[in-house]
C-alpha cells in the first residue's frame, strides 16, 4: 500500500513534528511511505491513500489543509478545536468572507455576527478569547474520508458534530527512552511542568499551589520548561507569590536529549490544561515511559488516563486547593510515587507501544483504501483465528478481542 504522508517534520518546533519523526520509521515498515516536503500540495502518482496530520497551528498545518483540499484523504486530527487554524487560513490570508462563511456554517447567524464583530474590531478575536466555544472542525472534516484520533473524547466530539465516516482511535505512540543520566535541579523533591507557559496550562494555579507546598517542604523545587507565551507576565506572578531562585528553575527551549535528562530528574510531572483543544500531550506520554507520577486536569483526554497513573484535578473553585493537596501528597510519600510510577510505565508499554500504534495506523489506512471489503476480511480472519485456538464467544479472551476491534471501530 502506497501512502503519501503530510506532516510537519523536524527541525520544526512542534509536537506533531516530533510525533511524526517517531512514527514514520515504524509505519514505513508496514506501508510504502512518501513523506511530502513542507509546502507541497501534490500527492504522488500511484498513491493509494494520503494521510494528513492536522493541528490547530496555522504556521505548521495550513499547507497540509491546502493539500487535503486538492485530494481528500485520511486526517489525523491532533486537535478538535481548529479555530486558530481557520483564522490563520482565512483572516490571516485576508479572506474575511471565508471566516464569515466558516462561522456561519457551524454556528449559524450568531456565528456570522460574531465573526463580523471580530473583523470590525468591535470584539476581541474569538480564537484568543473563546476558541473552545467555536471549534470549527468542519473546516477540515469535509475533506476527511476517515479520521485517526488519539482519544475517545475527540471521537465522541466528532460524532456529536455529525461526522459519520470511519474513525479509528489510535493511542499516541511512546518514545523509546534514551540512555541518559537524570539531571536534578534541586536537592529536595522536584515537580516538573513541561510545555508552553501560559494561562491555559493553568500556570497561575500551579504557582499558587506550589507556594503552599513550599511552606511545608521548603526544599521542594518547581521546574518550568518551555517558552513563555506573549503577554503572560511570569515574572510578576512569581514576585507576587514570593517564589525565588531557590524554589524555581526556569528553562525555555531545550534540545531533545536535555529534555529527557530533565524529565528523568523530576519526581512528579504536572500537565494541567483548560480549556482543552482536544489535544493529547506528548510530554505526558514521555512522562509515562519514564515511570513518573502525573498530576493533570480532569478534562478531555487527560480524564481518560487511569487513576493509578494520574491524580486528576477538577477545573472548578476547588482547583487550587486540590492541586496543592495532590502535590503535597506526591512530594512527601515515596511509596505513592513509586506505585504510580510502576503503573505509568506499564501503561506506556501496554497501550502506547510504537509497534502497536503503527499496526493500528496501517489498519486504518487499509480500511480507507479498501473500504468495507477490508473490514469484512479483517473480521473474518480474526474470527477464524480465534476459533482455531479454541476461543469461544463467551470467553474472557473474546471480550478483549472485541475491545481491541472496537478501538478501530470494527465489530460490535
Amino acid at each position: 500500500m502506497r501512502v503519501a504522508y503530510f506532516s510537519p517534520m523536524p527541525p520544526e518546533r512542534t509536537g506533531v513534528a516530533d510525533y511524526s519523526a517517531l512514527l514514520v520509521p515504524a509505519l514505513g515498515e508496514k506501508v510504502e511511505l512518501t513523506v511530502a516536503r513542507r509546502g507541497s500540495k501534490r500527492v504522488p502518482r500511484g498513491t493509494d491513500v494520503a494521510l494528513y496530520h492536522v493541528g490547530n497551528n496555522p504556521d505548521a498545518h495550513a499547507w497540509i489543509v491546502d493539500a487535503l483540499r486538492r485530494r481528500p484523504g485520511v486526517v489525523v486530527l491532533h486537535d478538535f478545536v481548529l479555530h486558530h487554524l481557520v483564522a490563520g487560513m482565512t483572516v490571516g490570508r485576508r479572506d474575511g468572507h471565508g471566516y464569515l462563511g466558516a462561522m456561519e456554517r457551524e454556528h449559524g447567524v450568531v456565528g456570522r455576527l460574531l465573526a463580523h464583530g471580530v473583523l470590525d474590531k468591535r470584539i476581541p478575536p474569538i480564537w484568543e478569547s473563546r476558541p473552545a466555544d467555536f471549534p470549527l472542525p468542519w473546516f477540515v472534516l469535509d475533506q476527511a474520508t476517515s479520521l485517526v484520533v488519539h482519544s475517545a473524547t475527540v471521537r465522541d466530539h466528532v460524532r456529536s458534530a455529525g461526522y459519520e465516516r470511519p474513525i479509528s482511535v489510535v493511542p499516541h505512540p511512546a518514545w523509546p527512552v534514551p540512555e541518559v543520566a537524570p539531571e536534578r535541579v534541586g536537592d529536595g523533591p522536584v515537580v516538573g511542568c513541561f510545555g508552553v507557559v501560559n494561562a491555559s496550562k493553568r500556570i497561575p494555579e500551579l504557582l499558587r499551589a506550589f507556594s503552599t507546598v513550599r511552606e511545608r517542604r521548603p526544599d521542594a523545587t518547581l521546574l518550568l520548561v518551555g517558552p513563555t507565551s506573549p503577554g503572560f507576565d511570569l515574572d510578576r506572578r512569581l514576585q507576587r507569590l514570593g517564589l525565588d531562585e531557590a524554589g524555581l528553575v526556569r528553562e525555555s527551549w531545550i534540545d531533545e536529549m536535555r529534555l529527557w535528562r530533565l524529565l528523568a530528574g523530576v519526581d512528579v510531572c504536572v500537565n494541567l490544561r483548560h480549556p482543552t483543544m482536544g489535544e493529547t500531550s506528548g510530554s505526558v506520554i514521555r512522562s509515562l515511559t519514564l515511570g513518573k507520577p502525573l498530576v493533570v486536569s480532569d478534562v478531555g483526554w487527560f480524564s481518560e488516563l487511569p487513576d493509578e497513573v494520574a491524580v486528576k484535578i477538577p477545573v472548578d473553585e476547588t482547583e487550587s486547593e486540590m492541586l496543592a493537596s495532590a502535590l503535597e501528597l506526591l512530594v512527601t510519600r515515596d511509596d505513592v510515587r513509586e506505585a504510580m510510577g510502576r503503573a505509568a510505565g506499564a501503561l506506556a508499554r501496554r497501550d502506547h507501544d510504537l509497534e502497536r500504534v503503527a499496526e493500528l495506523y496501517a489498519a486504518a489506512l487499509e480500511r480507507s483504501a479498501g473500504g468495507e471489503a477490508v473490514n469484512e476480511a479483517v473480521l473474518r480472519d480474526v474470527s477464524r483465528a480465534a476459533a482455531d485456538v479454541g476461543i469461544s464467544p463467551d470467553a474472557a479472551e473474546a471480550g478483549e478481542i472485541a475491545r481491541r476491534l472496537a478501538e478501530v471501530e470494527l465489530g460490535r
